[in-house]
């Protein structure tokens, strides 16, 4: 099973990642980062901060981007990238992450969205219609904190197991 963070390298999706990989590494699942790229649309990457405000829509550039951005927050976590047309119709992106979602085994999605949780529809998120799969469960991350994220990098993963509670031999 794998638990799945359609990211797009906001803070919030930031958080989401960095909580999908605090559970990974508690039930050893595998966290894979999903970004979804308009192609060729600049002024949706540059929005996003995939791009410099003078750079050409390149791919290569937007996925190396999101890429290091996944891996230099998460070094565990794997990456994925699909591509929508230019001007992909609503609902395009929340498809194409709840694709990927089923074909990766989800067991759960993280969404890092402020306005997903009024009842899991909102008109500016992908979080509503991502959520709306019932083939596995759903976490909205509406708050970076209380996440450490700087110290996840340096974190170990689950060091030895041991039991609060005494068992008699």
């Amino acid at each position: 099973m794998t638990l799945i963070v359609p990211f797009d390298g906001s803070e919030l999706a930031e958080a989401a990642l960095v909580r999908a990989t605090e559970f990974g590494n508690v039930f050893d699942e595998i966290v894979v980062a999903v970004s979804v790229i308009p192609k060729g649309n600049t002024d949706y990457a540059r929005e996003r901060g995939w791009l410099g405000t003078d750079d050409a829509f390149d791919m290569e550039t937007v996925v190396s981007t999101l890429h290091e951005q996944v891996t230099s927050l998460c070094p565990s976590a794997n990456f994925r990238h699909t591509v929508v047309d230019r001007r992909a119709p609503p609902g395009s992106i929340a498809k194409r992450l709840r694709k990927v979602a089923r074909n990766e085994d989800a067991s759960m999605v993280f969404i890092g969205s402020e306005n997903a949780g009024r009842l899991v529809t909102a008109v500016s998120s992908v979080g509503g219609s991502v959520a709306t799969d019932t083939a596995y469960d759903v976490v909205i991350v509406r708050h970076r904190r209380p996440t450490k994220i700087s110290t996840l990098r340096t974190a170990s993963a689950y060091d030895s197991p041991k039991s609060d509670f005494y068992y008699p031999g």
